[in-house]
C-alpha cells in the first residue's frame, strides 16, 4: 500500500473512532436520569437523595441546581431537558404548567427562612448571643444594620429565596414596629452589593466573603452553618398565617424584559413534578414516590427539612 493509501486508512480509522466516541456519549446522555432543583437543595439532592435512588435503580443520576424561577424558564424554553423538577414555592412550577411542560406537582418537604452567619466572622459573637438567647443581646435586625457588615442574598427576579428575604424583612418591619427596617438592611430591591447566585451563597458565607446571609433552614442545616431562627410571623413557614398576615406585604420587580410585576408571598413548600418531555417519565414518577417514601423523608429530615405541607398543585 502506498503512502496515500496508508494515510486514507488512518483517516478512516480516526473517523470511526470519533464516531464511536460520539455514539457512546449520546448513549450515555440518553441513560442519564436528570433532576433539576432549586439551588438551595444541592446537598440533599446531590449527596443523599440522588445517589441513593441511583444505587437502588442502577441508573446514572445527574443533578442541576439553580434559582427556581431561572431553572423553570430554562426548562419551559427547552434550553434544559430533565426528568424531574423540584421547586420551592408554587410560582416556578406554575411557569411550567402554563407552558404545557408539567402536570400535577406534589409537595415533598418544607422549610422556613433564617439568618445564617459566619461562625468565624467578626460579628459571630453578636450573632451567637442572639442565637443562644443571651440577656442583653442586640436584636438580629439591629446587628444587620451595623455599618460595614456584608449581607448576602439572591436575586429576587430569578430566585424565590431572593424574594422571600425581602418579604421577611418587610414582615419584620411590621412585626417589630421598626419603620424603614427593610430598606436599612437590604437597600434597593435588586442591590448588586448583596446579590449572588443561590447555589454559591452559603459557600460565600462559609468562606467569609459575607458576614451574614439569607437562608432556608434546610439548606443552612445541610451546610452545617449556624443561624438565627425567626418567629413564624416573619419566617414564611406557617400556612395558617398566609392569608391574614403574610399576604399583607408585596413588592415590585422588573424582569429581564424590563416589565414590572408585583410579587406576593407563597408558602415555603418544595414541590416535585415530572416534566412532560422527560426522557425517562416512569423513572421520574418513581423518584417522586421515593422522595415521599419513609426512606426519602428520613433523608430530608436528616438534612434539616420539615414535612411537606398543603396539597398538590
Amino acid at each position: 500500500m502506498n503512502g496515500k493509501g496508508i494515510s486514507m486508512a488512518k483517516m478512516q480509522t480516526t473517523l470511526l473512532l470519533m464516531a464511536g466516541l460520539m455514539a457512546a456519549q449520546v448513549s450515555q446522555a440518553a441513560d442519564d436520569f436528570r433532576v433539576t432543583y432549586a439551588g438551595s437543595m444541592g446537598v440533599v439532592m446531590d449527596k443523599y437523595l440522588g445517589p441513593d435512588f441511583a444505587k437502588e435503580k442502577k441508573v446514572n443520576y445527574q443533578g442541576q441546581g439553580q434559582g427556581a424561577y431561572g431553572m423553570a424558564n430554562l426548562l419551559a424554553s427547552k434550553k434544559v431537558v430533565a426528568d424531574v423538577f423540584v421547586s420551592i414555592t408554587p410560582g416556578p412550577v406554575e411557569i411550567l404548567q402554563k407552558a404545557g411542560m408539567a402536570g400535577q406537582a406534589i409537595p415533598v418537604a418544607s422549610t422556613s427562612m433564617v439568618i445564617a452567619y459566619n461562625p468565624k466572622g467578626k460579628y459571630a459573637e453578636k450573632f451567637a448571643a442572639i442565637k443562644d438567647g443571651k440577656a442583653g443581646a442586640e436584636p438580629w435586625w439591629k446587628v444587620l444594620q451595623t455599618p460595614g457588615l456584608q449581607f448576602g442574598r439572591t436575586d429576587p427576579v430569578s430566585d424565590p429565596q431572593g424574594q422571600n428575604i425581602i418579604f421577611t424583612m418587610m414582615l419584620a418591619e411590621n412585626y417589630y414596629k421598626q419603620p424603614g427596617l427593610e430598606k436599612a438592611v437590604l437597600g434597593d430591591v435588586q442591590n448588586p452589593k448583596q446579590i449572588s447566585g443561590e447555589g454559591g451563597l452559603l459557600t460565600r458565607l462559609e468562606a467569609g466573603q459575607v458576614d451574614a446571609a439569607s437562608g432556608y433552614e434546610s439548606a443552612t442545616l445541610s451546610a452545617h452553618l449556624p443561624y438565627i431562627k425567626l418567629p413564624d410571623e416573619i419566617n414564611l413557614s406557617n400556612p395558617q398565617m398566609s392569608k391574614g398576615w403574610y399576604s399583607k406585604v408585596t413588592f415590585n420587580v422588573k424582569d429581564a424584559t424590563g416589565k414590572e410585576k408585583t410579587l406576593t408571598t407563597q408558602p415555603l413548600v418544595f414541590y416535585a413534578v415530572v416534566l412532560n418531555n422527560a426522557p425517562h417519565p416512569e423513572l421520574a414518577k418513581e423518584f417522586i414516590s421515593y422522595m415521599q417514601s419513609a426512606k426519602g423523608q428520613k433523608l430530608f429530615e436528616q438534612n434539616g427539612y420539615d414535612k411537606p405541607k398543603g396539597g398538590n398543585l
